[in-house]
């Protein structure tokens, strides 16, 4: 082997292959293992409940207000709750025990929707109520999502991990199919209460059923973090992870310019002849069986196509669909505009979130995933009530072809932004020894301040400075309130690395946190030390120190 290609080997990270790169596997294999069968048909039912929710209200809301905004705020008020709470929710998520969690947020969401069929029987229902509704609904969404994100990864083995995203989308898709059609069917015979009623009861069978699950939590020997130090440590690892900052952006853009073919649906329903109830449940439903038959075939199409290719071609699909839904003169053309417009979406948000689930590891997942959820939610909330106000200004028509064109802007825009390639080795490699301690010291005691001397050839300092900034942006991923590196002015071989913990409890934990490419780099790091012995490694704690009187 040359020079050349020992010096590239030795200054590649350890990556993982992607999942495209193997054997497809089948769209349904996840179900094979029972615990993720119970929370997948779990996770269909409570997502048929909150169609039929959304499709009620929507609906109700033309009776209510039919203001175009108004029922496009029906959309936000389901979405936005996510993008408020997600973060809070995820936190929680990664301290507390994720199937207790999981199971109390089920229970949030009936108790909201036995709340709102009381109120609709009662009559009491108005377009603000009905919208702090679905707001609260929403807020069980926002907390259940990112538990559910953070529990999929240790159900089923990495290599069926995109099937298995793929068929939580199913099921997110199947539910807009038999949710519309139940609601729609119980409108058209009963009225939006009786939809309601429905909601209450399934919502809580679902909540009773997932009382079986068994999980075993695993305990960390540490202190367990607080909400909001562990809400700074999720932000900050994805603010200094600019591959999920990627990923979240460009799912931001994509539902932003997507979501109004979903949100002003009730509005092109009544623009069609003959336009209903029932012509509102067959466009969800085309919508969602578009979204079915493009999962079926995403095995398949990541054999052919690269995650970035996935999202462009997804993207340039969403934007044709929603400029055909806006010139749709009857029910046959709108069909084949919303069926796409699934396949579009399906495929999209399945490429981004694997993207996303793929770059988190486990002590974080469900911080991040929540935090995706936020860009996406958030794009989706802000969309509905972008495009409702430029529907309510001018027409829909008008709205969704600038949807479109805003969709080819910004996928123009971000055309650097990727979110395809490797993905860095992300299994637990967590520090055997702790740091020897002379003195006792209690969990919460700090900032310590952590020093590493380093004696680098000054020929290889390029080589060195470009490894610390990998590693500056790791400390920072792992909680360090700061980082800096130092060279000695009358040493220039010398240099020294600190950096701030909060205190030695996340000292610890950031031991806790190490994974396999964490110790390739720092295997790399000490490469470069000259010298037999290993770069000194020191801990220091702060000490108060009262002035005297």
């Amino acid at each position: 082997m040359s020079a050349r290609a020992a010096a590239q080997r030795r200054n590649r990270p350890i990556m993982s292959a992607p999942p495209e790169a193997l054997a497809p596997v089948s769209a349904w294999a996840p179900l094979r293992h029972p615990v993720f069968r119970l929370l997948w048909v779990g996770w269909l039912s409570a997502n048929v409940c909150m169609w039929m929710n959304d499709v009620a209200a929507a609906w109700l809301m033309t009776s209510l207000s039919p203001a175009p905004v108004m029922v496009a705020l029906v959309q936000t008020a389901s979405t936005l709750p996510v993008f408020l709470l997600g973060l809070p929710s995820g936190a929680l998520a990664d301290i507390l025990d994720r199937r207790r969690y999981f199971i109390a947020t089920q229970f949030w969401v009936a108790a909201v929707a036995a709340v709102l069929c009381t109120m609709s029987f009662l009559g009491l229902l108005t377009p603000a109520l009905l919208l702090a509704l679905t707001f609260a609904n929403g807020v069980g969404l926002a907390m259940r999502w990112p538990v559910f994100a953070a529990l999929v990864p240790e159900l089923v083995p990495r290599r069926e991990l995109p099937v298995a995203l793929a068929l939580n989308g199913i099921a997110m898709n199947a539910s807009r199919i038999f949710g519309p059609l139940v609601a729609g069917a119980l409108i058209a015979s009963a009225g939006s209460t009786y939809v309601f009623v429905l909601n209450a009861v399934l919502s809580l069978t679902v909540g009773l059923s997932l009382l079986r699950w068994q999980r075993e939590h695993t305990v960390s020997t540490l202190p367990p973090e607080r909400l909001f130090g562990a809400i700074r440590v999720g932000v900050q690892y994805v603010r200094e992870s600019p591959f999920v900052l990627a990923v979240m952006l460009r799912g931001f853009l994509f539902f932003l310019n997507a979501i109004p073919v979903i949100a002003l649906l009730p509005l092109l329903v009544k623009r069609l002849p003959g336009g209903g109830a029932a012509t509102y449940t067959v466009l969800m439903a085309a919508m969602g069986s578009g979204a079915i038959i493009a999962a079926n075939f995403l095995p398949r199409l990541r054999q052919v196509m690269t995650r970035d290719q996935m999202v462009r071609n997804g993207t340039l699909l969403s934007a044709a669909a929603t400029a055909l839904a806006a010139f749709a003169p009857s029910v046959w053309v709108a069909v084949p505009a919303l069926l796409a417009a699934g396949m579009a979406q399906i495929s999209t948000a399945n490429s981004l979130t694997v993207a996303a689930q793929l770059s988190l590891p486990d002590w974080v997942k469900a911080r991040g995933m929540a935090i995706y959820q936020m860009a996406m939610m958030g794009g989706s909330a802000a969309g509905a009530a972008l495009w409702g106000t430029v529907a309510t200004h001018s027409d829909l028509r008008t709205a969704l072809l600038a949807a479109a064109a805003a969709a080819l802007l910004a996928l123009l825009a971000a055309r650097r932004l990727k979110v395809g390639g490797s993905i860095e080795d992300l299994t637990p490699a967590p520090l055997s020894q702790r740091p020897k301690l002379q003195v006792a010291m209690e969990p919460e005691r700090g900032p310590v301040l952590t020093t590493i001397e380093y004696r680098i050839d000054p020929a290889r300092a390029e080589e060195f400075l470009t490894l610390m900034r990998a590693s500056r942006r790791r400390r920072l991923r792992y909680g360090a309130r700061s980082w800096e590196l130092f060279r000695d002015a009358t040493d220039p071989s010398r240099y020294l690395e600190h950096f701030i913990d909060d205190s030695w409890v996340a000292l610890l934990r950031h031991h806790e946190r190490v994974t396999a490419y964490d110790v390739e780099m720092r295997t790399r790091r000490y490469a470069l030390h000259l010298g037999d012995d290993p770069p000194l490694v020191t801990h220091f704690v702060a000490e108060t120190v009262l002035p005297r009187r």
